[in-house]
């Protein structure tokens, strides 16, 4: 089995470290394709107005100055395009990519590409600052402790090829993961996105926008509940954002 590994963190950051590690359990040709810099928030933006370059900065290991869906296009066009991979793993991102963070998420957003290449891609995600746990800091035990074995289980049962997997690990200590919940995607109820204007030393304002951190309340069911409750979090996604109800309901209004 061939894994394509990328991020949004960057090609040097600690999750991917893990990831690759995580990904040496289930076979010894794993790759790694990710931006040169971190591209967090970056959704699933395309570099169509500039070009971007791929480095090889060793074996199976390329950077791209690009988004993560720049990396996957790139290395499924060019550098694996007379191999393809079999998966596509995303992550392990710094921090839980759960509910509204979804549509943010350039973690996500690469297992999307993966997906829409048609090949099996799962999103990794290790959740911090929910609990007083590290007091914020990233423990990576639960995804390094969890992730082969859920791959593994995952990969046996498969999943329909228009569906990614989007995994979130607790932020919790050691031994303490309380199972596996399958889960919808949820929403706050706050809105997370704000600014934090600041006074321009040369007249007029500037602008820090802001993504809040804070917990919600949310049903039991959720990627929120189960993460909050330090379950591992297994969320089916795909990139139909069609709200069926509305449209039939609109589609007999027109129809009839």
């Amino acid at each position: 089995m061939r894994i394509l590994l990328t991020n949004d963190d960057g090609v040097s950051a600690k999750g991917i470290e893990i990831l690759k590690e995580i990904a040496l359990n289930l076979t010894d040709d794993v790759w790694i394709v990710a931006p040169a810099t971190e591209q967090s928030a970056a959704s699933r933006g395309v570099s169509l107005h500039n070009p971007v370059v791929a480095r090889k900065l060793g074996d199976k290991t390329y950077s791209v100055s690009g988004t993560p869906t720049d990396s996957v296009i790139v290395a499924m066009c060019e550098i694996l395009k007379d191999n393809p991979p079999d998966l596509v793993l995303s992550g392990i991102n710094h921090g839980q990519n759960i509910a509204e963070d979804i549509g943010f998420s350039g973690t996500v957003a690469g297992a999307l590409q993966g997906l829409q290449m048609g090949v099996p891609s799962i999103s990794l995600s290790q959740a911090r600052g929910l609990s007083t746990y590290g007091r914020g800091k990233i423990n990576w035990q639960p995804s390094l402790e969890h992730g082969p074995k859920l791959l593994r289980k995952l990969l046996a049962q498969g999943w329909p090829k228009e569906v990614a997997l989007n995994i979130n690990f607790p932020d919790v200590g050691d031994g303490e993961i309380a199972g596996i919940h399958v889960t919808t995607q949820g929403r706050r109820d706050f809105i997370m996105s704000n600014i934090d204007k600041r006074k321009h030393p040369r007249g007029g304002h500037y602008y820090w926008l802001t993504y809040g951190a804070d917990k919600s309340n949310p049903p039991a069911g959720t990627d929120l509940r189960a993460v909050y409750d330090g379950y591992i979090s297994v969320t089916p996604i795909h990139v139909d954002h069609t709200h069926y109800k509305t449209a039939a309901s609109l589609g007999a209004l027109f129809e009839g």
